[in-house]
């Protein structure tokens, strides 16, 4: 496969009719993916950036599959003494059991259902998402990036891969070394072969009407878009 070009083949996750418990599966495995390949890090940077001379914070994180980030977020709360309000909104069903089973009595995280337009005006200071925009079509992005615009006091941060030829080329040996469910080691190559290069996000931005957002490179791999109030 070319990455001159973004791919739109469908990934298998997103199949309306894969059964609950394999959907599960698969969100555990991209926990640990998310561990490995250091997901949580430019999020928690960006928060620590955002959240000075906080003492509490509303935060939204969009997409948020086994719930892996925001419990990273309330421990790092926790660690930082905010006190953290945490919303996480998914449209698939299945993503909140599998969330609330994987999250400690101790973290407070009020995993939702459904869409994120239907949560503005309840005032949130950080949108956050990871892994979702290479899942968007171009009108949605657009819509979700001007949602967070409008929408965050303090900033937003879209968290995603860098569709590069070295992290295509890596991740099946790195997916088989783990042992991943198959739609994992399928996706996490289409995902690459889906995202963004770093030119390709100044002309999204601009037809958003976003301006001073900033776009760069995380390693390993990772390509992230935020703005800062």
């Amino acid at each position: 496969m070319t990455l001159a070009v973004r791919s739109h083949a469908e990934e298998r996750m997103d199949a309306p009719d894969l059964p609950a418990a394999d959907y599960a599966a698969v969100l555990g495995d991209l926990a640990q993916v998310n561990a490995v390949t250091l997901a949580a890090r430019p999020t928690l940077a960006f928060l620590d950036e955002v959240s000075r001379g906080a003492t509490s914070l509303r935060i939204l994180d969009v997409g948020y599959g086994d719930g892996d980030m925001l419990r990273r977020i309330a421990r790092w709360g926790k660690r930082r003494e905010i006190m953290v309000d945490l919303v996480g909104i998914d449209l698939n069903p299945s993503s909140a059991p599998a969330a609330r089973a994987h999250t400690p009595g101790e973290l407070t995280v009020d995993y939702r259902t459904g869409d994120y337009a239907g949560l503005a005006g309840e005032g949130w200071d950080v949108i956050l998402s990871s892994l979702v925009a290479h899942h968007m079509t171009h009108d949605q992005l657009l819509a979700f990036l001007r949602f967070m615009e409008a929408q965050a006091a303090r900033g937003w941060l879209v968290n995603d891969l860098h569709r590069h030829h070295v992290a295509y080329a890596a991740w099946p040996w790195l997916a088989r070394a783990f042992r991943w469910h198959p739609i994992v080691r399928h996706d996490g190559h289409l995902s690459i072969a889906r995202s963004y290069r770093p030119a390709e996000w100044a002309p999204i931005l601009a037809e958003a009407g976003i301006a001073d957002a900033r776009v760069r490179r995380v390693f390993p791999f990772r390509l992230c878009v935020d703005r800062r109030r």
